[in-house]
């Protein structure tokens, strides 16, 4: 486990061989009410090299690797590559790559587009959403994270009805490691403020009504005042991707 000698200094004492669900809701529930860093750095310290963090490079995750850099924390953050992606974001990860020095981990299927098609039909995401998620998304995101003892993600409780419940620090079931959301319990607001304070670079879409942003066949802009999620999977019986979605505990 570990102890805090002030708000900010973390220090290691006697770490679990494993980390059990009970003890990590023990560690999440002592970091409630502290700055996302804290949560960061615990991680640092308990994880080292063998955490990572996962970015879509939206907001949230521009936000971590920032501060992450900004603690000089050499954490690498990979992406999901659908080969599906807007070029606007294509063109944010490269500038970010130049902000941050930093070389994103490209993580993607080995099956192209066209041999999908080709195997289950033309456009599978107008047709069955969840199989192409799981195909371009959800398995080689298992594959990449097999070895790996810990990942950041930026999700956030407002964000929908399936992470309200998210903890700061929790075991992740689906993937078998655990999963740190530094960002639970803060807003949109909260993220866009910090972002505009450091001037940190972000999707350019987000000045063309998309508040949400992942693949282009499946994101649309949303009207002012709409859920902004609404434009994901819009028409769709499907609101996550399925990689933050845990499977019922046993």
């Amino acid at each position: 486990m570990y102890t805090m000698t002030k708000q900010t200094d973390f220090v290691l004492t006697e770490a679990p061989v494993a980390w059990t669900p009970e003890a990590l809701k023990q560690v999440s529930d002592s970091l409630e009410g502290h700055p996302p860093e804290d949560i960061l750095r615990w991680g640092v310290e308990n994880f080292g090299p063998g955490l990572v963090q996962a970015s879509s490079f939206g907001p949230e995750g521009i936000v971590l690797m920032h501060m992450l850099t900004e603690m000089k924390a050499a954490t690498p953050v990979f992406y999901l590559d659908t080969d599906l992606l807007f070029p606007e974001t294509y063109e944010l990860r490269d500038q970010l790559s130049r902000r941050f020095g930093k070389e994103f981990v490209r993580v993607s299927t080995d099956l192209s587009v066209e041999e999908q098609a080709e195997k289950h039909g033309p456009a599978l995401w107008s047709r069955e959403p969840n199989l192409c998620c799981q195909i371009r998304k959800v398995e080689p995101l298992r594959r990449y994270l097999s070895d790996k003892r810990a990942w950041i993600t930026g999700i956030r409780r407002d964000q929908t009805a399936t992470r309200a419940n998210a903890g700061l620090v929790e075991w992740d079931r689906s993937n078998g490691l655990v999963k740190l959301n530094p960002l639970a319990a803060w807003t949109a607001e909260d993220v866009w403020a910090h972002i505009h304070s450091w001037e940190l670079p972000f999707n350019k879409l987000h000045l063309q009504n998309y508040p949400s942003i992942g693949c282009w066949p499946c994101t649309r802009p949303v009207a002012p005042g709409d859920d902004p999620r609404a434009g994901r999977w819009s028409g769709l019986a499907k609101t996550e991707c399925g990689i933050h979605l845990q499977p019922k505990a046993k």
